[in-house]
């Protein structure tokens, strides 16, 4: 159950920051404000991120016993996939700070 209660969360936090990503996304606004407003949730996000790992690792100081270890598999998981979604909001955010040729075209 722990085994599934940790990537539940993990999928639950993915998909609410991908349905603010996608609600900043079809909102209808100027590129520069959307990639401001983007930029500021993938911060939060990234932040929110370092907390669980910082978390999650403090756990893994706590596990003790042999019942335990099954939990400390699932945490060094969890950590892992939190260091991927991280370098993923690193990467949409080079991107974002990047504006596309079109979205130059529409702000003159």
């Amino acid at each position: 159950m722990a085994k599934n209660g940790g990537n539940s969360f993990l999928g639950f936090v993915a998909g609410a920051a991908a349905g603010a990503l996608l609600g900043v996304l079809f909102a209808p606004d100027k590129g520069k404000n959307t990639r401001e407003r983007l930029t500021f949730k993938l911060d939060k996000y990234r932040e929110d991120l370092e907390d669980l790992v910082e978390d999650l690792l403090e756990e893994r100081k706590v596990a003790v016993t042999a019942a335990k270890s099954e939990g400390q598999r699932v945490i060094d998981d969890a950590i892992k996939h939190a260091e991927e979604l991280m370098g993923e909001v690193d990467a949409l955010k080079e991107r974002i700070a990047t504006p596309a040729l079109d979205e130059e075209e529409e702000d003159k």
